[in-house]
Order: structure tokens, then C-alpha cells, then sequence
């Protein structure tokens, strides 16, 4: 598959970097590290962007006998009452990231303009945290959101939960999960270039293997961390990993996007394909030439700012219904 031409400069300019993705569970000490050197997390002096946005974090309420769930809460100074809720999870694969990890950007495009509070979570690690911690301290701050959301000056009744990678693959996750729980109304599910399935055999994950950005080497990785040797089985569940769900009915409007150029490009259209068949709600952008993370990696292009603005787009409508 080819790379968008503008987006394979910035690729190409990577270098080492390309190469530096773990190869095994064993190897994410050595990643986590080196992407702490690379691109730190923002402090909460650079989330609040000069005053921008009012900024903090707390800890909430975990799973039954685990830890409390740090949220970081923000918003526009000024906000009124009663604004959506967006309830963001980090990408890293399932074995790196924190509750700031990609924030400023969110506030800066879906915040700002939108009028938006921002819930972003911390949830445990893999492969020190095996599933199903992650994906419960996910659950467990919805729960608190769509309790708490107005103290935060938040609607309850308006929260779309959304995330990148990882993130989008926990946002399908905690969909399926408050369905099934009858737990929190959800507005809608926003997975960018979500990790679904843990079976990585899919033809995209084949075609792009050794290519772009989190290749099928550097998946395996993250699923095996998270997983262990259940990956790939007939043991692994819907809330693991969502492309394993044999029910996509009854779950909030879907936005889905992927590139084309990138290892989950296959399962995020057949996400999508299901949800359809379902009768379920869901809008489905395939980004010609897009490799995994493209829209962050290389801001700049035409294809990135498209993807952004789809998003922005698909949340004024799907919070104005």
C-alpha cells in the first residue's frame, strides 16, 4: 500500500525512531523509555496552554479492590453548566501512555471550538496489568463521569467516549460494557484508528508488516503484554479485544477511522461492516495513503487535516441530536 505523499516525507524523517517499537513484552521497559525521551507527556502547566483551559486531576472510584482512577478534567474558563463530555483513554498500545497523553490537542480542536468538558483517564498498564485491569479502570470512570459530570459543570446525559490506537480499541470496549451492564447512556463512540482485534491476521496487518508505524511485530507486542498466551485463542473475550464480540447491536453511533496504509486498517472496516449489518449507527473514514498515527505525526498534511476536521464535524452533529 502507498503512503500519502505528503505523510511519507514526515515517515521517511523518522528514522531510527521507525525501528525503535517493542518486539515482545519484555522489550516495553526499553520503549516506555525511550518514548519518555522522545515525546514526554505535557505537564499540567502545558495541558492548561497558557490559561486556556482550566486543568485538573483527581482520583476516582476504581474497580472492586483495586486502586483509585486518575482523571484529568478540563475545560474552556467559562464553560456554562451543563456542556457535552467527551471521556478520553490514552493510546500506547496497551502498554504506554497516561491521562495526558494527546489532551492538548483535543482541547485545542474538539474543546475550544465545540465547548466541551474533557475527562481523560489513566487506566493500568500491560504487562504488569494483564486484561482485565486496564479496561475495568476505564469502566470504573465512567461510571464516575456520568454520576459526577455536573460537578465538573458536565451533562450526563451527553458523554461520547473516544480514543486513539489503544484508546479507541477501550472506547469500543467500555461501549460494549456499559451496554451490557446497563450502565451509562453513552451519545456516541469515537475510535480513531482503534486496536480491535488481538488476532493480527488480518490482510492489511500482513500487508503492512515491517511498513509505516506500529506494525504487526510491534502489535503482537501489545496484545501478547495484555493477553499472554490467551492471544490469538478462542479464550479471548468481547472486552479484551471488541472485534471478538458476536453482538454489535444496541451500542451508541460509531465514528470509525483508520488509515489506509496501516495494520488495523482491515478490522476497523469490518467493525464498522458489523455494526451496519446490526442496525446499528456508525460512519466510517478509510484515509488514503494514512499510516498508524498519521494525523499526529504529520499535522501538517492535507489528509491529516481532513481527518481532524471529519471528527470535529461527526461531534457538533452527533451532540446536536
Amino acid at each position: 500500500m502507498p503512503f500519502d505523499p505528503q505523510a511519507a516525507i514526515v515517515l521517511d524523517g523518522l528514522g531510527d525512531l521507525r525501528g525503535a517499537e517493542p518486539a515482545s513484552p519484555a522489550d516495553v521497559p526499553r520503549w516506555r523509555a525511550q518514548l519518555a525521551a522522545t515525546a514526554p507527556d505535557p505537564t499540567l502547566e502545558e495541558v492548561r496552554d497558557g490559561g486556556r483551559f482550566e486543568v485538573m486531576e483527581r482520583g476516582v472510584p476504581g474497580p472492586v479492590g483495586a486502586a483509585d482512577v486518575r482523571l484529568l478534567i478540563a475545560r474552556p474558563p467559562g464553560l456554562p453548566d451543563g456542556a457535552p463530555v467527551v471521556y478520553h483513554l490514552h493510546g500506547g498500545g496497551m502498554i504506554g501512555g497516561t491521562c495526558r497523553t494527546g489532551v492538548p490537542g483535543i482541547l485545542r480542536e474538539w474543546a475550544a471550538p465545540l465547548g466541551l468538558v474533557v475527562i481523560s483517564a489513566d487506566y493500568r498498564l500491560a504487562p504488569e496489568h494483564p486484561y482485565p485491569a486496564g479496561v475495568e479502570d476505564c469502566y470504573a470512570g465512567l461510571v464516575w463521569v456520568a454520576r459526577h459530570a455536573a460537578e465538573v459543570g458536565g451533562d450526563p446525559e451527553r458523554i461520547v467516549v473516544a480514543g486513539g490506537s489503544a484508546g479507541g480499541g477501550l472506547a469500543a470496549s467500555v461501549a460494549l460494557m456499559a451496554r451490557d451492564r446497563r450502565g451509562p447512556h453513552l451519545s456516541g463512540q469515537l475510535a480513531m484508528c482503534p486496536m480491535l482485534d488481538d488476532r493480527n491476521d488480518t490482510v492489511s496487518a500482513r500487508q503492512m508488516a515491517g511498513r509505516g508505524v506500529w506494525d504487526r511485530s510491534a502489535n503482537e507486542a501489545g496484545w501478547t503484554s495484555l493477553l499472554g498466551e490467551a492471544r490469538g485463542t478462542d479464550r479471548v473475550p468481547p472486552y479484551a479485544a471488541p472485534a471478538r464480540a458476536t453482538d454489535l447491536s444496541g451500542l451508541p453511533p460509531a465514528f470509525i477511522d483508520v488509515g489506509a496504509a496501516e495494520t488495523y486498517r482491515d478490522e476497523c472496516v469490518a467493525y464498522g461492516t458489523r455494526i451496519w449489518q446490526a442496525g446499528g449507527d456508525a460512519e466510517l473514514h478509510v484515509w488514503a495513503g494514512g499510516f498508524h498515527g498519521f494525523d499526529q505525526i504529520a499535522p501538517g498534511t492535507a489528509v491529516a487535516r481532513d481527518a481532524r476536521a471529519a471528527r470535529v464535524h461527526w461531534l457538533r452533529r452527533i451532540l446536536d441530536r
